[in-house]
């Protein structure tokens, strides 16, 4: 009776079959967490960051104004110094150095970023956008910051978008 032992063994293969199944959906729920987590920690650092970023851009200005009335000071001496072409570079280079959109937009992204890994549907390829969304964002604020404070804390953001690239490269 070979269909006899054929239906013995499909039988006993496939409670095989299920239980290794049923083991590797419960590891990759245990793993989902474990990355929806780390993601998640990764965005809170990232938001903080932002946040003492846009504390620390104020200064940047403050700091380039000072510098510039002490250079112009030292180069003039006791000359007049013309207090609204000081206003006027100052107003210029503070245009150049704001990062507000930038800020703004990391935030918006950031919030996005929250929503796709709380869905259930395939989101891999929407994430890959936002992280180099992130990226771009980062790199611009990177580029405009004339402050060193700014641009350590553009290096730690980088490191930790990178981090967060490599997670979900393993997700759907």
């Amino acid at each position: 009776k070979k269909t006899d032992d054929e239906e013995v063994i499909w039988n006993e293969v496939k409670e095989v079959a299920q239980v290794a199944l049923d083991r590797f959906v419960q590891m990759r729920e245990t793993e989902g967490v474990k990355m929806y987590d780390d993601i998640s920690g990764r965005l809170d650092y990232i938001e903080e960051t932002v946040g003492k970023i846009e504390n620390q851009s104020p200064n940047v200005t403050e700091s380039y104004r000072e510098r510039l009335y002490a250079k112009i000071k030292e180069t003039l001496g006791d000359k007049e110094i013309d207090e609204q072409r000081i206003l006027t570079e100052v107003a210029i280079f503070a245009d150049k150095v704001a990062i507000d959109e930038e800020t703004v937009r990391l935030r918006s992204h950031i919030s996005q970023f929250r929503e796709l890994i709380k869905s259930d549907e395939p989101v891999g390829r929407k994430l890959d956008f936002l992280v180099q969304e992130l990226n771009r964002e980062v790199n611009t604020i990177g580029s405009k910051a004339n402050d060193l404070t700014i641009t350590k804390m553009v290096v730690d953001l980088k490191a930790e978008i990178e981090k967060i690239r490599e997670q979900i490269q393993n997700i759907e």
